[in-house]
């Protein structure tokens, strides 16, 4: 089991973000996808404590860093930062 597998809560803490309400991560080994209540996902593959999304979304990756219990991510599209966010581990 990876560090990063589970149901993740992704929480908005800045820039050009929406807002994330019902936005879960979840991964599982070098997979994983972006879910939005009941709609499927947004895949994308785990490169260390990146995310790396697959097309049509080629180009966007959220770069991860170790905070307490969970995540603060910094989502960029071709190495650009446009917002940052949390990650907080759900209970399953």
């Amino acid at each position: 089991m990876g560090e990063l597998d589970g149901v993740w809560e992704v929480r908005r803490i800045g820039g050009a973000l929406p807002p994330l309400l019902g936005v879960r991560k979840e991964i599982s080994g070098s997979v994983g996808s972006t879910k939005v209540g009941p709609l499927p996902g947004v895949p994308f593959d785990v490169v260390g404590l990146s995310l790396r999304y697959r097309a049509p979304f080629l180009g966007f990756v959220d770069v991860l860093e170790r905070d307490g219990q969970g995540y603060r991510g910094r989502a960029t599209f071709r190495g650009r930062e446009f917002g940052k966010f949390k990650l907080k581990r759900m209970k399953t």
